[in-house]
């Protein structure tokens, strides 16, 4: 079987609600998708998420000017990938690069999973593994916060994740205690700094979060500045954890071999594709380090799947509108029993709803 041609299409799906970081607003999801299709009339299909619409039609058009070097190939997903990264070795593989190479990738699983006619779980090997779901809310501060902790708390999620970062320790703290009373003493509860403080910030901070039961305590500093991770992680008693923003196998092999190793979190574009994240969850096996995941919840839940050290899977229903089937979350577990190949199939009245 060859690969015959690329589709790709920019949508923008608004948000259920404007989702606040530390860093600013999300309220909509500027998305590229790309449909792989081969000879024998195979599809395989993947979601990019360009995060602001300025990088939309920059990564839709380089994702085309990459159809060329795959087009009449055969679909073998894992040489394709060394063989497009090989390529780009003197460009390199980050940024807007490595996210057409990732989307590529995962669709050429897709497709090659399909024409199997099996989950990508099963094609890797694994079984339908459930995996345990959090939900995440935004930088809502206290009263906020704690509404959309009862929420996913109701809907039968087994942890939830805030943004915090505010201006003072103080609110911070405010708003763990809010979620903390509106779930009860036994739901998980994490925390996301989005990189907002500096190393000497983070360490006040990280100090007095300690009393407060938490999981782990995500990103409170940059996130390639490892060497303040391995520090802060020495003396604080909670977890920290990092990796959705790191690029690639080698990004995780240079935190890994810095002694970054509480958790980590592979985003599947950043990482690599499912190529990537295969390498980075057998580094992670190496050091016993647990593997949790960022967005993109359908690929990611049959990842966690294989994955040895697998512990969280990030729940956001961001891109459900326009999916055939989104994933399946039941008593707080994602369920892939029935998925062929990743997931990932387009409601394709939705896609014309939303085309950007």
């Amino acid at each position: 079987m060859k690969i015959s041609s690329f589709q790709v299409r920019c949508v923008n799906v608004p948000l259920p609600e404007p989702h606040r970081t530390a860093s600013g607003v999300i309220e909509a999801s500027p998305l590229v998708l790309l449909t792989v299709v081969t000879d024998e009339g195979i599809q395989g299909h993947s979601i990019v998420f360009t995060y602001t619409p300025a990088a939309l039609k920059p990564t839709a058009d380089l994702m085309r000017n990459l159809e060329p070097l795959v087009a009449g190939q055969v679909l073998a997903p894992a040489a394709l990938s060394e063989q497009l990264n090989a390529r780009f070795k003197l460009l390199g593989t980050q940024g807007l690069v490595g996210m057409a190479l990732a989307g590529i990738d995962m669709a050429l699983w897709d497709a090659f999973a399909r024409s199997q006619g099996l989950p990508l779980y099963a094609l890797l090997g694994g079984s339908a593994r459930p995996t345990r779901c959090y939900g995440g809310i935004g930088y809502d501060g206290a009263e906020g916060s704690a509404r959309a902790a009862e929420r996913w708390a109701r809907e039968g999620l087994r942890g939830i994740k805030a943004k915090i970062g505010y201006p003072t320790l103080t609110e911070d703290l405010a708003v763990i205690r809010a979620m903390r009373s509106a779930v009860g003493p036994h739901l998980p509860i994490m925390v996301d700094y989005n990189q907002s403080l500096n190393p000497t910030e983070a360490q006040r901070r990280l100090q007095a979060l300690d009393a407060e039961g938490l999981t782990w305590i995500e990103e409170p500093v940059l996130a390639h500045d490892y060497a303040a991770l391995v520090q802060l992680a020495q003396q604080a008693r909670t977890p920290l954890q990092a990796g959705e923003n790191w690029w690639g196998p080698l990004d995780f092999r240079h935190a890994f071999n810095a002694g970054v190793r509480d958790h980590v979190m592979p985003d599947v574009m950043k990482c690599g594709g499912v190529s990537g994240w295969q390498r980075v969850s057998a580094m992670a096996e190496v050091y016993g380090t647990p593997v949790s995941s960022h967005l993109w919840p359908e690929i990611s839940a049959q990842l966690l799947a294989v994955t040895p050290t697998a512990s969280w899977l990030e729940y956001a229903d961001w891109w459900n509108p326009i999916l055939q089937r989104p994933l399946e979350i039941r008593e707080g577990l994602a369920r892939i029993e029935g998925v062929i190949g990743t997931g990932v199939e387009f409601n394709e009245e939705a896609v014309q709803k939303y085309l950007a």
